[in-house]
């Protein structure tokens, strides 16, 4: 994964194609917005995601739902991501999503996960968001 600042918005992204269809795969992407493929994430609290027709789309990663789609205006060359070695592979997480009333800001309800953890906490809250359904 490619990783660093873009302007004012931090940015994770595949290096191959490889990479995206295994994390779409591991993020169960197909189940939640069939048609897309895992691009990155933007913020931490957003995925990037490619849809069937090439354009890039943002959506929460808490809701993941197609309600959530937008269209990304943002050029996410990496060649001009910026680097921070304070942050590389680590993921802001909201211990209790905004979503379900976590609080937004810095604080106690947030920390910092790997991907794997980000990957288990966005299927187990989703889940959960779609039993409340």
């Amino acid at each position: 994964m490619i990783q660093g600042w873009h302007h004012e918005d931090y940015l994770i992204l595949c290096e191959s194609q490889a990479e995206a269809d295994y994390l779409t795969e591991r993020y169960a992407l197909s189940g939640y917005l069939p048609g897309h493929t895992f691009v990155g994430l933007i913020g931490w609290d957003d995925f990037i995601v490619l849809d069937a027709a090439g354009q890039l789309h943002t959506v929460p990663t808490v809701p993941l739902a197609a309600e959530g789609l937008r269209p990304l205006a943002l050029d996410i060359t990496s060649a001009i991501l910026r680097p921070d070695d304070e942050l590389t592979d680590k993921i802001k997480w909201y211990i209790q999503p905004v979503v379900f009333g976590g609080d937004p800001n810095p604080g106690q309800n947030m920390t910092w996960v790997t991907i794997d953890q980000h990957i288990d906490l966005v299927k187990w809250w989703n889940n959960k968001f779609q039993e409340l359904q």
